[in-house]
């Protein structure tokens, strides 16, 4: 086997574990959802602290995700030939901008989730 196909299929293999991680974020986030409004209708302190801890560990989690898709999409721009397709090379360029642009989301939920003690704002997954 060559050293790309070597290469995609190991990071495809990473790809499919980072997808068992998001599934694994879905149910904690609806875990969470729960303990919000339980803290919303119960006044139950303890449910808003652990709905904040779970996010908190949900956005560092994802966090690290956006940095390897981040990383990814740099060693993409790096390894870019200059006999590759305009096309490609502006499709590449793109997608690394993206990736910037959702690892700095990232951070800013993060942030949110660290400094919104009163749960005024609804942190989603955009």
């Amino acid at each position: 086997m060559n050293k790309e196909l070597n290469d995609k299929l190991n990071e495809l293999k990473i790809e499919d574990f980072i997808w068992v991680i998001y599934i694994g974020i879905i149910i904690l986030s609806w875990y969470a959802n729960s303990l919000e409004k339980n803290y919303f209708i119960k006044n139950d302190l303890e449910s808003k602290n652990k709905y904040r801890e779970i996010m908190i560990g949900i956005f560092l989690v994802l966090l690290i995700v956006y940095l390897y898709f981040l990383y990814s999409s740099y060693q993409d721009i790096k390894n870019l030939k200059a006999s590759d397709s305009d096309s490609k090379k502006r499709l590449i360029v793109l997608s690394f901008i993206a990736s910037v642009l959702i690892f700095i989301s990232g951070a800013i939920f993060l942030y949110i989730a660290f400094n919104d003690d009163d749960l005024n704002v609804e942190l989603a997954f955009n």
